[in-house]
C-alpha cells in the first residue's frame, strides 16, 4: 500500500494528529472578539482588517452580531473594502440590515452579483422592502432578472432555495466528452456534487454521481452509469417537504423542474441544513409562544415579538381566576387572594419560558459567548421589566375595577413586577449555569424556571398581602 502525505509537523497542536481541526480552530474565539474591540477603541483599523481577512466568512458574520453594538458601525467601516459576500448570507435581519445601511445599496449589489441565485435571493429577502428595491435596481439586468424570477416563487418554496447555477448535460455524451467539458467550461458551479442528464425537451432523466464518472473508462456512455429516474422536485414544494426529502434519503443535490418538467435549478444539501435550522427554531419558538426575535434583535424588536403572547396568557390567566372566583361568595377577602394567585404565578411561568428557549437555542447555535453574556442579560431584564410593568398596570386597573380594592390593585402590580423580573433572570441563567456543569439545559432547565417563578410569585403575591392588608 503506498503511504498517504504527511501533512507538515507545524499542522501539530496539543498533541492531535496532524491536519485534526480542535476546538481552539472552531467558532469565533474570545481573544479575537478582544483583540477586535480592543484595536477600535484605539481607531486602528487597519489592524482590524489585518485580524479579520483570515476569519471565515461565518466567523466575520458572528464577529458582526456578537461584537458590542456600539463598535459595529466601525467595524464595517475598517472589513468594507475586503467584505467577503458570503458573510452577507450567514448574518441575521437586524445585522444584515446594519451592515446594508452602512456599506450602501451600489457595494450591496456587487456582493450580491457574486453570490448564487439562492444565496443572493436568501440575504434580499431578509431586507425590507425598500432596501430591497434600491439593491435590485443596482444590479445588472441579467442578474436582476434572475433575482426577480426567483422571488416570484411562493416564499418558502424550493423555487427560492433553487441556485440555477447546475451542470446539465445530454445523455449520449460519453465520459470522456464529459471531463472534457469539465475541464474548458469556465462557468461551472463553485460546488457540485453529481451531473444531471437530460434529454431533447431538458427534462432530467438521471443523475451521474462525481466518483462514478471519475472511475469510468472515457469510450462509455454516461447513459449507461447514471442512476435512473432521480428523485426531482417541483418549483412549488414546501421547504418543509423538500428538507424531508433530503434528510429521508440522504441527498447531496436534487434537481427542480417547472410545471412542465423541464429542469430549472438545483436544490444543495447546505441550502436545507438552513431550512432545518430555521424550521426547528420557528418550532421551539412557536412551542414557547415567543414570538419572531433573538438574542441579537433589539429590546423593541423582542418586547413586540413577546408581549402578544403575553396579553394571551393574561386572558387565559383571567379566565381560570373568573372559574374559582364562582365559589367565591362565601368567603370574603382571603377568597379574593386566592382567585388572583394563578394570575401571577401564569404570567412569570410564561415569561420565563419565553427567556428559557431563547436562551436553549442560543447556546444549541453558539450564538451566547463570553463576550457578550452579561448584555444578554442586562438585555433580558429589561424586556422582562418592560412587559412587567405594562401588564402589570394592565392587571391592577383590572383588579382594582373587579374588586374596587386599590390596595389589592397595587400588591398585585408590584408582585407581578417582582415575578416577571425572576422570570427573565431565571430564564437565562439557569439554563446556562446547567450548561457550564455539563446538564443538557433543554431537557432540564424548564422545571427549575417553573419552581422560580411560582415560588417567587407566590411568596411576593401573599406575602405583600399578609403585611398590608392582613
Amino acid at each position: 500500500m503506498t503511504d498517504l502525505p504527511r501533512e507538515p509537523e507545524e499542522n501539530v497542536a496539543d498533541g492531535a494528529p496532524a491536519g485534526t481541526v480542535t476546538d481552539r480552530s472552531v467558532g469565533l474565539s474570545m481573544d479575537t472578539v478582544n483583540a477586535v474591540e480592543d484595536a477600535l477603541e484605539a481607531g486602528h483599523l487597519e489592524a482590524v482588517a489585518l485580524i479579520v481577512q483570515d476569519l471565515h466568512a461565518a466567523d466575520v458574520a458572528d464577529l458582526i452580531e456578537t461584537i458590542d453594538p456600539s463598535y459595529r458601525s466601525a467595524l464595517i467601516d475598517a472589513i468594507h473594502e475586503t467584505l467577503d459576500p458570503e458573510v452577507l448570507t450567514e448574518l441575521n435581519d437586524s445585522a444584515l440590515e446594519h451592515v446594508v445601511d452602512r456599506i450602501g445599496s451600489e457595494s450591496t449589489a456587487a456582493a450580491i452579483s457574486e453570490l448564487d441565485t439562492d444565496d443572493a435571493l436568501d440575504v434580499l429577502d431578509d431586507l425590507d422592502e425598500h432596501l430591497q428595491r434600491e439593491v435590485l435596481d443596482r444590479l445588472d439586468a441579467v442578474d436582476r432578472s434572475e433575482i426577480e424570477q426567483a422571488l416570484a416563487f411562493p416564499e418558502n418554496s424550493a423555487g427560492r432555495l433553487m441556485q440555477r447555477d447546475l451542470i446539465a448535460v445530454p445523455s449520449y455524451w460519453n465520459v470522456g466528452q464529459v471531463i472534457d467539458y469539465l475541464r474548458e467550461t469556465e462557468d461551472l458551479p463553485d460546488d457540485f456534487y453529481e451531473l444531471i442528464l437530460i434529454d431533447a425537451n431538458h427534462h432530467p432523466i438521471g443523475t451521474l454521481p462525481l466518483n462514478i464518472l471519475l472511475r469510468t473508462r472515457r469510450p462509455i456512455p454516461i447513459g449507461d452509469i447514471m442512476e435512473p429516474d432521480p428523485r426531482l422536485i417541483p418549483v412549488d414544494m414546501d421547504q418543509e417537504e423538500v428538507a424531508y426529502i433530503f434528510q429521508q434519503y440522504d441527498m447531496a443535490s436534487v434537481p427542480v423542474i417547472d410545471p412542465t418538467g423541464r429542469l430549472v435549478g438545483v436544490i444543495m444539501h447546505d441550502d436545507i441544513i438552513d431550512v432545518i435550522q430555521e424550521e426547528a427554531e420557528e418550532d421551539i419558538r412557536r412551542l414557547a409562544r415567543a414570538g419572531g426575535a433573538g438574542i441579537n434583535d433589539s429590546v423593541f424588536q423582542i418586547v413586540r415579538g413577546r408581549s402578544v403572547w403575553l396579553l394571551v396568557n393574561l386572558m387565559t390567566a383571567v379566565i381560570a381566576s373568573l372559574v374559582i372566583s364562582v365559589f367565591g361568595g362565601t368567603i370574603e377577602q382571603i377568597v379574593a387572594l386566592a382567585i388572583l394567585m394563578p394570575i401571577v404565578a401564569s404570567m412569570g411561568g410564561n415569561a420565563g419560558t419565553q427567556a428559557l428557549t431563547v436562551t436553549v437555542r442560543a447556546l444549541a447555535t453558539r450564538d451566547i459567548t463570553a463576550s457578550n453574556v452579561l448584555r444578554l442579560v442586562n438585555k433580558e431584564l429589561m424586556v422582562s421589566f418592560i412587559n412587567g410593568v405594562a401588564f402589570a398596570v394592565l392587571c391592577g386597573v383590572g383588579v382594582y375595577a373587579w374588586f374596587g380594592d386599590l390596595g389589592l390593585g397595587l400588591i398585585i402590580l408590584a408582585a407581578m413586577i417582582i415575578n416577571m423580573m425572576a422570570a427573565g433572570f431565571s430564564g437565562i441563567l439557569i439554563p446556562l449555569g446547567l450548561n457550564r456543569i455539563g446538564v443538557d439545559p433543554a431537557l432540564a432547565a424548564t422545571v427549575f424556571v417553573t419552581t422560580v417563578t411560582d415560588v417567587v410569585g407566590f411568596f411576593a403575591f401573599l406575602g405583600l398581602a399578609a403585611w398590608l392588608l392582613v
